[in-house]
């Protein structure tokens, strides 16, 4: 989690990732956002993010975040 949150940081410095749940629905995180941040977890956790994956629901929190990347790591 703390590598995940490193990694939200660098993104975005000015938001407060481990408190935000609603980092899609608010508009925090835009799709440029998002693309740089599945290359950024799918380098740093060798981890693929289909498409199927790509919904608000697994990128509106830093624990959203980490629960996908932690289910694909078992896959």
């Amino acid at each position: 989690m703390e590598t995940l949150l490193e990694i939200l940081e660098e993104l975005r410095p000015d938001v407060d990732f481990e408190n935000e749940t609603a980092l899609i629905d608010n508009g925090v995180l835009d799709s440029f956002d998002i693309i740089t941040l599945v290359s950024n977890l799918s380098d740093e956790f060798d981890i693929t993010i289909r498409p199927a994956e790509m919904v608000p629901e697994n990128f509106n929190s830093a624990k959203a975040i980490w629960a996908m990347v932690q289910r694909l790591e078992e896959e």
